[in-house]
Parts: C-alpha cells; sequence; structure tokens
C-alpha cells in the first residue's frame, strides 16, 4: 500500500450505498456469545490457517505456489460449497523487465443455491495474499498473512449459518422471491499487490488492476439484476496491515462512513460482552465512529480497492493510520504479531459478516461455549471489567 493519494466520490454511489445501510438489522447478543472462535488456527507455528501463509510469497515463485495451495486446498477440503475460480494474468515489472511475471487471484464465493449468477449481490471480503520481493526474506505477516487468515475464519464460521438459512427459505418458499434481496458472500485473495521497485500506479496493485477492468468488461446475461460482477460487490472490505497492537482504523470515506459505524459498533459490543481479548491503549481499534461529515477530507491511503473504487463500488479500508513501525521491514513477521488483536479481527470482521448476511437465528450454537472460553481466560475471580469505547 501507498502513501495518502486524493480521490473524488460519487454521489450516486452514495445515494445507492444509503439504500443497502437502512435494511441493516441488528444481530443479538446471544448469537455474538456463539460465534467460532479462531484460537489454535492462528498460532504462528502450528496454527492451521495462518502458519502456512507465514512465508515469502513474492509472486512467480515457489513461495507463492505454497500459498496458492494453502487457500484454495483449505476451501475444497472445509468448505466443498463455496466455489473456488481464478483470474490470471501477466505482467511486466520494473525488476524484471521483458519477463512476464504470473499474478493469481484466487476469487471464492458463497451464494444460495437457488440464484443465478448476475442476481446476487456480494459482500466482498478482501486481503493480498502476495509479499514484497525487497528486503529479502520478507514474510509480511500483517502485510497481509494475518488478514487472508482472518478471512479463512470467517468463511468457516459463517458455512452452517448460511447453509441453514437458505435450507428453510427454499423450505418457506422464499427462495427466488423476487422481492427479497440474494446475497451472497465473496472473499477476494488478490495478488501483486506490492510494487516491485517503487509505488506507481504501474508498479503495484497488478491483480487488482487486472480484475476489476476484467469484471468490468465482462457483462452478466441478460435481465440480470447487475450488469457485471463488479456491480455485484455490495461493499468492498479491504483488510491490510492488520495484527499488531493498538490499531488505529480511520474512517476514510464518507460514502461508507455508515458501514465504519456498523463495525466500530461490532467491536464495541464484543467488548462489551467480554469477547474480545486485546486492550488497545485508546479502548478500540476504531475511533471514528462519530466523525462528522465536515471531517472528511479527499486524501485517502491507495492500496487494492483503488482499481474497484475508482469504477463505483463502495470501499470500507480497514488500514491503520499510522502505519505500524514494522511496516515493509524484516521485522513484519510472525514473532511481531499480537496473536490477540490477530483474534479480535477476526471476530469483529465475522460478527460484521454475520450480520450483513442477516443470519441471526441461523448460527449453530453452544451453550455457554463463549462464556465458559472468556471465564477461563479471565479467571473467575477477576473483575470483569474492560475499557470500552
Amino acid at each position: 500500500m501507498a502513501p495518502p493519494f486524493m480521490c473524488s466520490l460519487l454521489f450516486p454511489l452514495f445515494l445507492a450505498v444509503l439504500s443497502i445501510a437502512s435494511g441493516y438489522t441488528p444481530i443479538s447478543d446471544d448469537t455474538l456469545k456463539s460465534l467460532p472462535v479462531a484460537n489454535d488456527d492462528f498460532n504462528i507455528e502450528t496454527g492451521s490457517l495462518l502458519s502456512p501463509l507465514l512465508i515469502t510469497r513474492v509472486p512467480g515463485t515457489g513461495g507463492q505456489v505454497e500459498a496458492q495451495n494453502h487457500i484454495a486446498s483449505f476451501f475444497q477440503e472445509n468448505l466443498p460449497e463455496w466455489s473456488v475460480s481464478w483470474h490470471n494474468t501477466t505482467d511486466t515489472t520494473p525488476l524484471t523487465e521483458d519477463e512476464e511475471i504470473p499474478f493469481q487471484n484466487i476469487i471464492v464465493r458463497r451464494d444460495p443455491p437457488w440464484a443465478a449468477e448476475g442476481d446476487v449481490g456480494r459482500l466482498t471480503l478482501v486481503a493480498h495474499y502476495d509479499s514484497k520481493v525487497e528486503p529479502e526474506g520478507f514474510i509480511g505477516a500483517i502485510d497481509s498473512a494475518a488478514p487472508c487468515a482472518m478471512l479463512m475464519h470467517v468463511a468457516r464460521s459463517l458455512e452452517e449459518g448460511l447453509k441453514h438459512m437458505w435450507a428453510e427459505m427454499e423450505e418457506n418458499g422464499e427462495a427466488g422471491d423476487p422481492f427479497t434481496e440474494v446475497k451472497g458472500v465473496q472473499i477476494l485473495f488478490l495478488d501483486g499487490e506490492e510494487a516491485w521497485e517503487t509505488w506507481t500506479r504501474t508498479d503495484s496493485l497488478y491483480g487488482a488492476r487486472s480484475l476489476a477492468e476484467y469484471w468490468d468488461t465482462t457483462p452478466h446475461a441478460a435481465m440480470s439484476a447487475y450488469r457485471n460482477p463488479l456491480n455485484s460487490i455490495s461493499l468492498f472490505v479491504l483488510l491490510d496491515l492488520l495484527g499488531t497492537a493498538n490499531p488505529r482504523i480511520p474512517s476514510y470515506f464518507q460514502n461508507t462512513h455508515w458501514a465504519y459505524k456498523k463495525y466500530a459498533s461490532m467491536e464495541s459490543r464484543l467488548r462489551n460482552l467480554h469477547l474480545l481479548t486485546s486492550k488497545p491503549a485508546s479502548g478500540t481499534f476504531l475511533p471514528d465512529k462519530d466523525k462528522k461529515a465536515s471531517d472528511f477530507s479527499r486524501g485517502f491511503v491507495e492500496d487494492d480497492h483503488v482499481p474497484f473504487m475508482r469504477r463505483g463500488v463502495p470501499v470500507l479500508h480497514l488500514i491503520p493510520t499510522p502505519f505500524p513501525s514494522v511496516w515493509h521491514t524484516l521485522e513484519d513477521d510472525g514473532e511481531h504479531l499480537d496473536i490477540d488483536t490477530v483474534k479480535d479481527w477476526a471476530q469483529i470482521t465475522l460478527g460484521f459478516a454475520a450480520e450483513w448476511m442477516d443470519l441471526e437465528g441461523h448460527m449453530p450454537t453452544t451453550k455457554g461455549r463463549r462464556a465458559d472460553r472468556v471465564q477461563v481466560e479471565r479467571g473467575a475471580d477477576e473483575p470483569k471489567t474492560k475499557t470500552e469505547l
């Protein structure tokens, strides 16, 4: 990701996003308490989600292939009803000159089983899985191995709720109802985010630029609800540089500030329920919940969202400002992750996604599971208070 840049926002898009926000229904505390927790999956040495990604993942190398295999195999073996597809492209870079480097985006989707491709509006959760060429040996734990692992946890945790909800809709005759919004979940593991030499519009965002252009020029079938795959993105949520303690995530865009507030509210509720374990110095990861319209500027951080945003896609960018001190250094490795913060980002994102997908009453519950876990971690005699929003 690059330093702050300038962009204009689209007023028609703002109105469209407002219509999405108006139908948003909060999820209950009981459901939040029942959400699965990743725990050992984020162990940096043995965690099934995170540890295989704590390697160098430069495009065109064996490490990139290992990362791809880890992500694709996770879905194929654990979530077979999620579709896995690839968007492949090649490009030259300043370091490789005329040599074409492969960039391969991994696209994972879970749509209602009865829905046609062009009729599904998708919550789109995004992270890049490549790592930087230099310095040699750069791992990129926050940038962005940990966010990728978080999204894998979110997908696995949503599956039973989605399956139950859609089965109930089919049983009740609601499937295919023209007056019911058709919603799905899409996860993009993007390749080639990092610059090979110096961040420019052509030396960065290789996978994102190619995918956004391809989706923008690939029409859905006639009479579809959405004209193309780009248009079917209800909200583009990009996670980047997440995993160190005390992150501060600003609200960058006025047109998606409503979504930022939903994320901030989810964090606050989870902290009030003692379901998060990190203790940020400011009490919160997301401090801009009450930001006024007059306080927004036209500046933002360049990242994988830019090619999509320039084509009218609504974006929620979850990236800290200032950047963590380990950014683009060899210290951005597993040892410098704050695992409590990693787990908490996974839970906040899971809660946001479950609420977006209207999974209240559909998530599996194990009575006392979350309460027992928190009680054990805190100790029975500890005062049950935390710093709140």
